[in-house]
């Protein structure tokens, strides 16, 4: 191995500009290092270079300390430096935390996270994607992560307040508490900002571990207190996209409010069916509707009619490619920002007695409760009414006048209503007969007053109503997974696995300390977690002891394989009922067409007279490996 060179260094120039005594670069060491093969100590390397100058020798044993902490090299105990064997390494996304620290989400999906110390949070923004090495443990025993590289940028643009500092720069200071960096903002890119404005700025400078990050900004939203200021800084702050590029809207504005003639062809006709919206007062996409009545038999027909988007929103369209952006839909109802209802409005069931085109799951269920046999089909239908939770528990339930005059007002529909509530007790018993966890969890809604300011967070109660809708819509869900398993259709299921041994000890740790225990070994069913949830009402620590519960179960994930849902019971499980929020619904409602349009005979769809037949490559043009990759972008 040669000696040291300045000559020989491909780096030197930016060395001898940044020091009077110019030393090894550290891409020059890391060649050295790749070279020699072993780990080699300090003085070694200063020996291997041919380095007779104390303050050179001293300069590489800083320059190898730097390259350790900033995770290019490792440390042995002997105080060797090596290369880190990439097999060590580990990649994830960037979790911040207010207080400074961050976590290592791991892209396998291991657990627990590990732990990323405020001095390697400095480097990155809470969001960007990075490859790390456990460099030991913290106070608290957890496995500390060191970043060795930046894989992926993930924040550009932050909102926060602008601080004016001095006459030469301000700060910007993040509006997410999970960016914990001040963002320097120079006087000339301030874009006229004024000290305690709100302002969104685009990074230009990234940060490093002695280098703050630097922004310009691009817009000023206002003043703090402005009216809906907090809900345009959550939508820019966290991404959440609000506006529809213009090939999305030119589609749109091709499109008819009403449902053409033609496209009522070749269609079940359901209008005189008693169909029914159900939801909440504040809803603005009532895109579902459900009816039910008994059979001679005495066993149910359900009928869970579904907003065909996937009639209107046909693969590789412009619709298409921004719905895939955003594999999953947000609202926020006191701007009226919809990131899909908003522009495609006509396609939600929105008036009652108004044609809509539908995919309906038709099931029938037996006596106890179980579906005994489906079949799917496209249908033209009307909502006979907009019906919302408390009004429908009031007809079910209430026994004054307000039930009466309600009762009275919907006279037509009340035996539909109280079928559907017989059907949900039938449907309640067997989700408690097949031992499906339940907790006991108190939902919030939020209440803005007139100037789109948050005026109070409110609990919101669950009455029958609600219930009805939540089994109707977990029973089309269930056969709509059987309906995939059996034809072997690439779509995406909603799994749910079942709780790793390394959670469940440490929930029996807990659990032990309060004299409770789970019951089920080292594979508890969701009986025992239900068990336990029942033999901790009543408590005054429930709420806590629940939480816990909650936590060590794994977090429901899309995945083109059917591996079971472990919290409902299920052996199989998907979503059906939401394609107009949802990207894996209507992949879902497109693998479904593909069967119904295509030439396969069988008996779990029906078709109007004459139907169209399709190739499915035509609805459902997916292979395994794009659904894996579909799967990755939607939670």
């Amino acid at each position: 191995m040669t000696h040291w060179t300045l000559e020989d260094d491909a780096h030197a120039s930016r060395e001898a500009h940044k020091y009077d005594k110019p030393a090894p670069s550290r891409e020059y060491l890391l060649a050295r290092l790749e070279e020699y093969g072993k780990p080699i100590t300090h003085e070694a390397m200063s020996q291997m270079l041919g380095l007779e100058d104390e303050d050179l020798q001293e300069a590489v044993r800083r320059r190898l300390a730097a390259m350790e902490r900033d995770g290019q090299v490792l440390r042995n105990r002997r105080g060797a430096y090596a290369l880190i064997d990439k097999l060590d390494l580990v990649k994830g996304k960037v979790l911040g935390h207010r207080d400074g620290f961050g976590f290592l989400l791991r892209d396998d999906g291991k657990k627990p996270d590990l732990v990323i110390p405020p001095r390697q949070m400095r480097r990155v923004f809470h969001a960007d994607h990075v490859l790390v090495r456990v460099s030991g443990r913290d106070r608290r025993g957890r496995d500390e992560a060191t970043i060795v590289e930046v894989l992926a940028r993930n924040t550009q643009t932050i909102v926060g307040v602008y601080r004016q500092n001095t006459p030469e720069f301000g700060v910007l200071i993040p509006e997410n508490s999970r960016i914990t960096q001040e963002v320097i903002i120079p006087h000339n890119a301030n874009g006229g900002a004024q000290d305690g404005q709100v302002v969104s700025a685009n990074i230009v400078k990234q940060p490093a571990t002695r280098v703050q990050p630097v922004g310009e900004v691009r817009e000023v939203l206002g003043e703090r207190m402005d009216p809906g200021m907090e809900i345009d800084i959550a939508l820019r702050s966290y991404e959440i996209p609000s506006e529809f590029p213009p090939e999305v809207l030119d589609q749109i504005a091709s499109m008819s409010d009403e449902v053409a003639e033609d496209d009522k062809q070749q269609r079940i006709d359901l209008r005189d069916y008693p169909l029914v919206t159900i939801d909440d007062e504040s809803a603005k996409d009532f895109d579902d509707a459900v009816c039910a009545w008994k059979t001679k038999s005495g066993s149910w027909k359900l009928l869970v009619a579904i907003a065909d988007v996937s009639h209107y929103v046909r693969p590789g369209s412009p619709l298409d490619q921004e719905a895939i952006s955003r594999a999953t839909r947000c609202t926020s109802r006191a701007s009226g920002t919809d990131a899909a209802g908003a522009a495609l409005q006509w396609l939600v069931l929105t008036e009652p007695d108004v044609d809509r085109l539908a995919l309906v799951c038709e099931m029938n269920i037996s006596k106890t409760g179980a579906i005994s046999r489906y079949r799917f089909f496209e249908a033209v239908f009307r909502s006979h009414a907009r019906l919302t939770y408390n009004k429908v528990s009031s007809i079910l339930e209430d026994e004054g006048e307000e039930g009466d005059a309600l009762r009275e007002e919907y006279r037509e529909l009340v035996p539909s209503l109280k079928n559907l509530h017989s059907l949900y007790k039938l449907l309640r018993q067997a989700r408690e007969e097949r031992g499906a966890i339940d907790f006991e969890t108190t939902e919030t809604a939020i209440v803005f007053n007139d100037e789109r300011k948050i005026e109070k967070i409110v609990p919101r109660s669950r009455n029958d109503a609600h219930k009805i809708i939540e089994e109707c819509m977990l029973a089309a869900n269930v056969a709509t997974a059987r309906f995939l398993d059996k034809h072997d259709l690439p779509a995406l299921y909603r799994i749910h696995e079942r709780p790793s041994p390394e959670r469940l000890d440490k929930l029996r740790l807990f659990l032990a300390e309060l004299g409770l225990s789970l019951g089920g070994g080292d594979e508890p069913t969701p009986q025992d977690y239900r068990d336990l949830a029942e033999a901790i009402k009543g408590r005054d620590d429930a709420d806590i002891i629940q939480t816990v519960m909650l936590r060590s179960m794994s977090q429901a994930v899309y995945s083109p394989q059917n591996e079971g849902h472990f919290g409902l019971a299920y052996p199989a499980y998907a979503h059906f009922t939401s394609p107009i929020r949802r990207y894996p619904d209507l992949l879902v409602h497109r693998a479904i067409r593909s069967v119904i349009r295509g030439p396969r005979q069988t008996n779990t769809v029906l078709r109007a007279e004459n139907p169209p037949v399709e190739p499915p490559s035509k609805w459902c043009p997916y292979t395994f490996e794009q659904m894996l990759e579909l799967a990755s972008t939607a939670r």
